[in-house]
């Protein structure tokens, strides 16, 4: 059974639960109405969303074209190195991973998608066993799944579109999360790559 399948049935057993106990309880008015009001929620926390994403996406752009984001990367680069010391430093993998890692410090999760996969495709074009995933391919993975975040533009444009009062009060405790799950993970990392090199 494949992963989106597993979550579909979660989620239909998760409703069906809810509407089967609204319904014992004789409270079934209670689904039909707590629908209507989660649909509306969505639609205008959706279009809250697209503002403020708009404005960090403007922001992110300006970084970009000023070359804010190329100073990141150049200052990247030798730590990308250490920690993928198997990737040459010339192939083009290695820029995908830097961009990746970028976008991911700058809280741009929308766009760390699209540029993990590029890396992950550069990644398998130096892979010698194309059905196993290589090391490199593992500590990228780690790395995009704890996401060390400089500024969490994403949680901000979120915490904004639903009416926070100060939606950066969180930059804090994102940066200080983000950057201890960040070394626990790579410390993890470099200790199963031991074992299994053993």
């Amino acid at each position: 059974m494949g992963d989106m399948t597993m979550i579909n049935l979660i989620w239909l057993i998760l409703m069906a639960g809810g509407i089967l106990y609204a319904g014992i309880n004789g409270r079934i008015e209670v689904v039909t109405q707590s629908a209507i009001n989660a649909a509306k929620s969505a639609v205008e926390l959706a279009i809250n969303l697209i503002g403020v994403m708009c404005l960090w996406l403007g922001i992110m752009k300006i970084a970009e074209l000023s070359g804010i984001i190329k100073v990141i990367s150049y200052t990247l680069s030798p730590i990308i190195g250490l920690l993928f010391p198997r990737v040459p430093r010339n192939h083009p993998a290695m820029g995908a991973i830097i961009m990746t890692i970028s976008a991911n410090m700058l809280g741009l999760g929308n766009a760390v998608t699209p540029l993990g996969i590029k890396a992950m495709q550069e990644l398998q074009t130096i892979n010698p066993k194309k059905d196993t995933a290589t090391p490199a391919m593992c500590t990228l993975l780690a790395l995009c799944t704890t996401g060390f975040t400089l500024v969490p533009a994403t949680i901000i444009a979120l915490r904004s579109a639903a009416g926070s009062v100060n939606p950066t009060e969180i930059v804090g405790s994102t940066l200080l999360v983000s950057l201890l799950s960040t070394i626990l993970v790579l410390i993890m990392d470099r200790i199963c790559q031991m074992i299994f090199r053993r």
